[in-house]
């Protein structure tokens, strides 16, 4: 039974018994067209019962297998591979409905083709994953018929391939080989010259000929009586921390991804390039509550502590308290340190309620606030209108695009650094904003 059910009739069939039926409807005007039906019914019957003794005596089915990684890149194309192997001795026509995942919403696609007799035939698509966490795919149907092509065996291959969506990891072996090779200034990151060199104190010792006047120490020098100077030593790990809203501003999405998962991917890069800089990299996340925790560290596995937390990341988009995230600052990060601010802010109401809390962080700390610029309302603010409703349409496109640039100026007002970008060029510009107060050695 269940290989009757699995053979089905093809378009050919059909187009024969149309003819055939047509032929006998004929003989009722013209004799001879029934005798013509007759041998096309005769001729279709021993064509089909061969055709279906040759796809049941195939033997061993096609064997069917996926090719790609177990992790794919969140946005980022992915390519998978099929091999489809046959065992069989002759030659067979095939049509392979992919059980795509869910995300990829490809359901009229099909690949079509010959498999030759002991034949493998490769094929290749790539999907575009746009959530984090674990999927898998559906059920593939193989759809077989010989030359004769008036029925065709179907084959189930069950779903038994799954996969994890983690932050792209070909985002960040990009940006790390833009950063530390020669054609970075072509793709959005800026060579930026280093202007002066970051020194923390180390000690306070005597004045030795050729000393800088600028350090001297001149309380110790009327203590002790004699010249006394500070000594300096490079400063090599700075620290950097990440500090992620997952309130319900961030899940606006563009082309399929939100706001939030944008900043992932581009913290996952930006950890990397401040690992490999030298410098001590953190975490955190907060939204009504304060999530991920991961001090500044520069050790071997803070990498990968970071993307699996990352990965991790769930949010029920909660209003932001920034009141608790001003909070915990103080009390889990003593040192200065550079913070990197992804949120968003809708209106100047959101701003200003935030701004105090801001400022409270970047008295003792370098904030740097990362808000977003809708990409999609440039389209509507800059298009000439067609229509009354399009000219509406406008003005108000055109106007939210310049609360966003007031805020930014307000912001810099109050001596807080921000970061206006779209979401597909927010990597580039965080880079390029450490890259900047790096080399001025501003924090």
């Amino acid at each position: 039974m269940t290989l009757a059910s699995n053979l089905l009739l093809t378009r050919r069939f059909f187009w024969l018994f149309t003819t055939t039926v047509i032929c006998y409807a004929c003989g009722f005007v013209i004799s001879a067209m029934e005798w013509i039906g007759t041998l096309l019914l005769f001729a279709m019957s021993i064509l089909f019962v061969l055709d279906v003794l040759l796809l049941i005596t195939i033997g061993k089915k096609p064997i069917f297998k996926r090719n790609f990684n177990e992790r794919l890149n969140l946005g980022d194309e992915n390519p998978i591979k099929i091999s489809i192997e046959n065992k069989s001795g002759f030659q067979l026509f095939f049509e392979l409905n992919e059980g795509f995942p869910d995300f990829q919403q490809e359901r009229s696609k099909q690949f079509h083709g010959i498999l030759s007799g002991g034949s493998t035939i490769e094929l290749k698509y790539n999907v575009i994953p746009k959530k984090r966490g674990i999927y898998s795919f559906n059920d593939a149907f193989l759809f077989l018929k010989t030359f004769i092509g008036l029925a065709e065996r179907r084959i189930i291959y069950p779903n038994s391939d799954s996969f994890q969506v983690y932050p792209s990891v070909l985002q960040m072996k990009k940006y790390e080989l833009l950063v530390f090779q020669q054609q970075k200034t072509a793709t959005g990151i800026k060579r930026i010259r280093r202007l002066g060199n970051a020194k923390e104190f180390e000690q306070i010792r005597n004045y030795v000929q050729g000393d800088e006047l600028k350090t001297v120490n001149w309380k110790a020098t009327s203590r002790r009586m004699e010249l006394m100077v500070n000594q300096f030593q490079e400063e090599k790990s700075q620290h950097v921390y990440c500090i992620i809203d997952k309130s319900r501003t961030m899940q606006l999405e563009f082309e399929g991804l939100n706001i939030l998962d944008y900043s992932i991917n581009s913290t996952l890069v930006f950890a990397n390039i401040c690992l490999l800089k030298g410098d001590k990299f953190g975490l955190f996340t907060f939204s009504d509550k304060i999530g991920t925790q991961i001090p500044a560290d520069s050790n071997s596995g803070q990498m990968r502590m970071v993307m699996e937390a990352l990965y991790n990341q769930k949010t029920k988009f909660r209003d932001a308290n920034f009141e608790l995230l001003q909070t915990t600052i103080r009390q889990k990060i003593k040192t200065r340190s550079m913070l990197l601010l992804f949120s968003n802010f809708e209106n100047e109401f959101a701003m200003r309620r935030a701004l105090p809390y801001l400022q409270q962080i970047n008295k003792k700390h370098l904030l740097i606030l990362v808000f977003f610029q809708n990409s999609e309302l440039k389209d509507l603010a800059y298009t000439n209108p067609l229509s009354l409703n399009q000219l509406y349409t406008g003005i108000i496109a055109e106007r939210m695009i310049t609360t966003k640039a007031r805020m930014a100026r307000e912001l810099k007002q109050y001596g807080i650094q921000t970061i206006l970008t779209s979401p597909e060029e927010l990597s580039a510009g965080v880079i390029n904003k450490y890259l900047e107060l790096k080399a001025r050695g501003s924090f």
